[in-house]
This record gives C-alpha cells, structure tokens and sequence, in this order.
C-alpha cells in the first residue's frame, strides 16, 4: 500500500504518534532514570524494537526515532559523546525498520526524526544557543540521511529555543511537528506566552503546533482549546498520563496524595515515585475525546506511556487497531460477569468480594 505522508493523513482524519519512550524504557530495565540517555538503542536493540512493535500494534501511525536526548551535551555529561552518531543512526534504523513491517495490505507507518529540548539554552549566552543549533543540526542530517518522513521538535519550555529548533527543521524541507512543555509557571520561561509562542510557531512554518510532555490531560486541555482558536495550522496534544491539577500543574511538582510521605531517596515523585498518581485509561480516552472534538487532529501520550494508552487514544478517534481485538470484555468475568455460562454461586458472591 502506498504510504501517505504527514499533511494527508491529518485532513483525513488525523494522527497518532506514540511517545513515553524514556519513562517506559526505564520501567522495563533498560534505561538509567536521571540520565535519561536513551543507550537502549545499542545496548538492547531488540528492546527498543519491540517497544516500538507494541506501540504501532496499538494503533500508532508515528514511528518516532528514539533520539529523544540522543544530543551531544546529554552524551557528553555520562562520557560518551563519541557514541554520538551511531546511537542517532541506531535509533532511526530501528524506526524506520518497524515502520516498513506492518501486515500485508496495512499502510507503512510514518518515520519521525526527533530533536527536542537542550537544557543548556541560555538566554544571556549567545555562545549556548550557537552550540544548541550545532547540536540539532548535526541530530537533523544524520536523519535526513536515514530517510525520515517528518520531523518532531518536542518538549520546549524555552521559546526560543523552539524557535531556533524550527529554523533548523525548516532547511530540511520536510514537515515540522513542533510542541512546547511551559513548566508550572504556565508562562515560557523566556516571558512568552504559551498561545503567543504557538502563534509565532505557525507563522514560521511549523505544520502542526501545540504542547507535550509535562502536564497531565487536566492541565494541559485548557491551553490546548486555547490554541486550537489561535491559530489555523494543525494542533497536536500529547499529554503526560499523570494527574496533574491547577496547583500542581506539571508531573515534576506532583505530591503523593495517599497521605505517604514520598519513599524516593531524592525525596520527590518524579520522575521514579509517580506510580500513584498515574492516570487510568479512562481518564486517556476522555482526554483523547474531548481534544479530538474540539479539533486537535494529531494526539498522542507523553512520559509515562504504555500501549494501553496508545489503543484508548486511537478508539477515540473512532479507529480499531490491532491491539482492539483484546479490549476488556467483563461480561465473562468470572466473579462480575453477565455472561450465562458462567456459575451463578461465584458471579453472585462477586457483590461481596
């Protein structure tokens, strides 16, 4: 099957891109919380692969590179700068390889390459932004030579950071996807506004604008309806499955509401003591449904992503991936279904279990 590309799939009814890979690939053993350097890609090729399996079996059109801080400050602090290009190249083969295999007749998925925030830019040092362009342009040539089909800025909290990222994707000719991570401020940390910031990214050529990672459905919905009557171009919302709430707006200020005092030995919830404060999958799809209604057309989940999540966004947006063949079927719970086959005595102690 001919494979559309990025612009076509949107007006035909939008896009899925799964994300998560860092937080998931840390639950799973194969990534140091902290760091946050995604060696996975050379150390367990076959993991990362299969991560990617179980998010396109879930109904993801988006196969992004894991080069998610694959950059050369992230490799330089643990020492291993000089893995640089090959875990870039590692990671977008591996995308690129499971976007290609997909059940006969099924259209290929879409490969993303990916650059995303710095942590080093700074507004008073000139010579830090110059080293933040160096850093995505090199990330962006290497993709461009492992045969992207589109581009994925993500998780900015600096606006001109995203600003510079795009100028940088703009040269590749190829579609931007650009999505901004205000912290708990609800203000970029350079004094733009979060609307303001997703405007001007759409006057500088961004094909689709909107906000990842950070907050939870409940506080980033609010700005995502904002931005959707801002501006024209695309709108993408992919929120972390944490419930974050008007006081504690990001997942990196989240308190254990249990009345526990957090056990993490650094002494807060993130990014390794979050469990309790996880969203459910009904709480997904609510979220999924109500952005897709209100016209956000390329949806997805953040940090915290399981393929759970990934099914509930696409049967959201009215889709049955192959991971819908397994949706919940209660009714032939042993002790709370209706079904007629199973034993009465135990369906009715179910009341009292």
């Amino acid at each position: 099957m001919d494979k559309r590309g990025l612009m076509a799939r949107l007006i035909d009814g939008g896009v899925i891109c799964a994300e998560g890979y860092l937080f998931e690939m840390e639950r799973r053993g194969y990534l140091t919380a902290g760091e946050f350097v995604p060696e996975v890609a050379l150390d367990h090729p076959e993991t990362l692969l299969r991560l990617h399996k179980d998010f396109q079996h879930a109904g993801s059109d988006v196969m992004q590179a894991f080069t998610y801080n694959a950059h050369r400050e992230k490799l330089r602090i643990i020492g291993k700068e000089d893995l640089l290009e090959r875990l870039n190249r590692a990671a977008l083969r591996i995308a690129r390889e499971v976007a290609a295999d997909v059940p006969s007749g099924q259209e290929p998925n879409l490969v993303a390459g990916n650059i995303s925030n710095s942590n080093i830019w700074n507004l008073e040092d000139p010579r830090s932004q110059d080293q933040v362009r160096a850093m995505f342009t090199e990330m962006v040539e290497w993709a461009l030579d492992e045969g992207v089909d589109f581009f994925i800025g993500e998780t900015f909290y600096f606006a001109e950071e995203a600003f510079c990222a795009l100028d940088v994707l703009q040269d590749s000719g190829l579609p931007a996807v650009v999505t901004i991570a205000p912290m708990g401020e609800n203000i970029m940390r350079d004094g733009w506004s979060i609307v303001d910031t997703c405007k001007e990214l759409e006057q500088r050529g961004a094909a689709v604008v909107g906000m990842n990672c950070f907050r939870g459905p409940n506080t980033m919905l609010p700005y995502l309806r904002d931005i959707r009557d801002a501006v024209r171009c695309h709108v993408a919302g992919l929120p972390v499955p944490y419930r974050t709430t008007e006081a504690q707006a990001t997942f990196f200020n989240l308190e254990d509401r249990n009345g526990c005092t957090c056990p993490a030995p650094h002494g807060r919830t993130f990014p390794t003591a979050l469990d309790p404060l996880y969203c459910n999958r009904y709480e997904i799809r609510a979220f999924a449904e109500e952005a897709f209604q209100m016209g956000v057309r390329y949806l997805g989940v953040c940090c915290g992503a399981a393929p759970i999540h990934i099914r509930e966004v696409a049967e959201a947006m009215g889709r049955r991936p192959a991971a819908s063949r397994y949706a919940p079927n209660m009714h032939k719970h042993f002790m709370y279904g209706d079904d007629e086959a199973l034993p009465a005595h135990i369906t009715a102690y179910g009341d009292k279990a």
